[in-house]
């Protein structure tokens, strides 16, 4: 039972964040959501902040399945990098909730260590993985274009995060796009 509650707590978890767009969530809404006591929940994470963590593990696992899955079916440099920026802004990974535990993800990660070591091997994951698919058409400036769509893809969630409407995948990837088209053009 106890891998199913805890997936249940992770769930929950990214379900309350999202509806309060904060981490001022209780253990025990979090709990209730999950269906079960908070007692339970202290039992399986020990804080709030253990639960928020075990469930950004979550989201960045979905997303980094995401990501290898498209890469492989990518035939080019090219494609592979669309496909890295097309799962960034998948179903799974751009909607409100997930989007709303990025944001503390990132506020977090400023007074957190163990949150920030987990943010900077997401960040230099996905530039890596930027990197190598754009180096075979541009060379030495591959990490620095790398590093852009990085930023335009943690723009857009911050973009999405702050605004009232429904997140906008089609939009976020044309945005980011049409950048790495600007670039390969220029090589």
């Amino acid at each position: 039972m106890e891998p199913i509650r805890r997936a249940s707590l992770i769930k929950a978890t990214i379900a309350e964040i999202g509806d309060v767009g904060s981490l001022e969530v209780t253990v025990s809404r979090i709990a209730k959501r999950a269906g079960m006591s908070s007692a339970l929940a202290h039992h399986y994470f020990g804080s709030k902040e253990a639960i928020f963590l075990a469930a950004m593990r979550h989201v960045l696992t979905v997303y980094g399945a995401e990501v290898r899955g498209a890469m492989a079916a990518a035939e080019t440099p090219e494609g592979r990098a669309r496909a890295i920026i097309r799962a960034s802004f998948s179903s799974a990974n751009f909607r409100r909730e997930v989007i709303a535990a990025w944001l503390n993800f990132y506020v977090l990660a400023q007074t957190r260590p163990d949150v920030r070591r987990l943010l900077t091997v997401y960040q230099r994951r996905l530039v890596s993985n930027l990197t190598h698919a754009l180096r075979p058409r541009l060379d030495a400036r591959a990490p620095e274009i790398a590093g852009s769509i990085a930023m335009l893809i943690d723009g857009a969630y911050l973009h999405a995060a702050l605004g009232a409407d429904t997140p906008n995948a089609a939009h976020a990837i044309a945005r980011v796009e049409a950048y790495l088209m600007l670039e390969l053009k220029g090589a």
